[in-house]
C-alpha cells in the first residue's frame, strides 16, 4: 500500500451549495470514502467485520477536527489522502488531507474506534495488526 493511501474524488453538482463551492458536509463525505477505502486496501472488510455473528464489530468516529483551507468547484478533481497515525487498544487515529493537484483545501485529525454491542473494543490483533503496517506520517 502506498503511504499516504490516494482516493480520487471528482466533485458533483450535488457536492457543491448555492456559491458553487463544495459544501462543508460534503468534505466529511469525500473523507468517509478515503477511510472506507484504506480499509479495503488493508484487507479489511467492515461487511464481514459487522457479520461475525461471534464477534460483530464497528467503526464510528470519535472525534473529528478539520480545519478548510480553500474551497473546492464543482468538477474539481480531488484526492483524499488518509494515514494511519496510530492504531491502539480501541482506537485508530488518522491524518487524513483533501487535496486539488498540490494545494491543500482541507485537512483533518480523525479518531475512530471500534464498538461492539455499543461499548468501545479493542482492535482484533489481525486488525491492529493490519492498521500498524500502515502507519506513517505525512511529511
Amino acid at each position: 500500500m502506498t503511504s499516504p493511501h490516494l482516493h480520487p474524488v471528482r466533485v458533483y453538482y450535488e457536492d457543491t451549495d448555492f456559491s458553487g463551492f463544495v459544501y462543508h458536509a460534503s468534505y466529511l463525505r469525500f473523507m468517509e470514502r478515503g477511510r472506507t477505502e484504506l480499509l479495503r486496501e488493508l484487507g479489511v472488510h467492515q461487511r464481514a467485520l459487522l457479520e461475525d455473528e461471534a464477534d460483530a464489530l464497528f467503526f464510528v468516529v470519535r472525534a473529528m477536527t478539520i480545519d478548510f483551507k480553500k474551497p473546492a468547484r464543482m468538477d474539481d478533481l480531488l484526492t483524499v489522502e488518509t494515514l494511519v497515525d496510530e492504531a491502539a487498544g480501541a482506537t485508530v487515529a488518522l491524518t487524513q488531507r483533501i487535496r486539488r493537484g498540490e494545494e491543500i483545501l482541507a485537512s483533518a485529525s480523525v479518531t475512530v474506534v471500534a464498538v461492539q454491542d455499543g461499548r468501545p473494543r479493542r482492535l482484533p490483533p489481525k486488525v491492529r495488526e493490519k492498521f500498524a503496517s500502515a502507519a506513517r506520517r505525512l511529511d
